[in-house]
């Protein structure tokens, strides 16, 4: 799993070889904790030949641009794992370094349906029905490795099955994988808002790269709130893969952009974040229709309308 990219001019790295268990939730809630244009952090299996196992065959590494509190750290890793595995953390000056592109070499192309988000090296991977995504090295979250984008392209590819939306928005576009896929595929306006401007740049350049410019329109935007966005609405087709917090304060922004038959995918939440985000949801009148749940992040599809019946299970989790 990689949740954020790290900035160019990360200066600090905390790493700690654990079990996998122990380094997905060490990972997940430094997520939380630090702002994604602060932190990254990832959790991986290592290779055979390097693996100690005295200490488990996993690893995870958080990047930080500016020096961390080391005694805070310690102490989230406490709160997970104990006192013994934060005693084992390790913190390390770094060479600054283009880090996303370093975490983008190597790793093997994302299929979701049509959809296969990959690099440049992997090219010769898009088969001749496929939507290929290709994503350049850039400073912003969503590379489609991670459970969340992953999920909302699988979100996409379902809703593609059955209808094919017109007037598409995606709030918090990262480096725009999501608003890409929608508009290779749909050919229709998708308008991309982030608040972080390097976001936004990464997806102007993904969507130049992608040869998908006359539909894609980033903008600098807090949620919904900027001129293109208000001009396009209404949507029949959101998406929001942000974080948990968040997706509850934006419920009613976002609803009062939706259509009244649009398909709203959330995402970028935790399994236990969900009933929270439902019910912020629920108070503006939609409900949950079906979800997907990736390496314990939760992909939500809400609708308008009333009390709904059991959602579609694509992976048989209950709540």
């Amino acid at each position: 799993m990689l949740e954020g990219l790290p900035p160019n001019n990360a200066s600090h790295l905390m790493r700690l070889v654990c079990d996998e268990l122990t380094a997905r939730g060490i990972a997940d809630i430094m997520i939380e904790t630090f702002d994604p244009a602060e932190a990254a952090a990832s959790a991986f299996e290592l290779e055979p030949n390097t693996r100690d196992w005295s200490s488990g065959d996993w690893i995870v590494e958080v990047y930080f641009g500016d020096e961390p509190d080391q005694a805070m750290v310690r102490e989230l890793v406490s709160l997970t794992a104990g006192d013994a595995v934060a005693a084992s953390v390790e913190f390390a000056r770094i060479e600054a370094r283009d880090w996303i592109a370093s975490s983008l070499e190597g790793l093997a192309p994302v299929r979701a349906g049509r959809f296969l988000v990959h690099g440049s090296h992997d090219r010769d991977k898009v088969r001749t029905n496929d939507i290929g995504l290709e994503i350049e090295a850039a400073l912003a979250f969503g590379t489609g490795h991670h459970g969340t984008t992953h999920g909302c392209l699988k979100m996409l590819d379902a809703i593609l099955k059955v209808r094919r939306p017109r007037r598409i928005l995606d709030v918090g576009t990262g480096t725009g994988v999501l608003a890409l896929a929608a508009a290779k595929a749909l050919k229709m306006p998708v308008v991309a808002g982030d608040i972080d401007p390097i976001s936004v740049e990464a997806a102007r350049s993904n969507a130049i790269l992608n040869h998908a410019s006359p539909w894609l329109f980033p903008v600098v935007a807090k949620g919904t709130d900027h001129p293109t966005i208000r001009k396009g609405a209404p949507y029949d087709l959101i998406f929001a893969n942000i974080l948990a917090k968040p997706l509850r304060l934006l419920a009613p922004s976002i609803a009062n952009v939706a259509s009244a038959d649009a398909d709203i995918v959330l995402s970028g939440l935790l399994v236990r974040d969900v009933p929270g985000v439902l019910a912020a949801y629920k108070a503006q009148g939609l409900r949950l229709t079906r979800r997907i749940v990736l390496d314990g992040w939760a992909t939500l599809l809400m609708k308008r309308g009333g009390a709904a019946d059991r959602p579609v299970m694509d992976d048989g989790f209950e709540y």
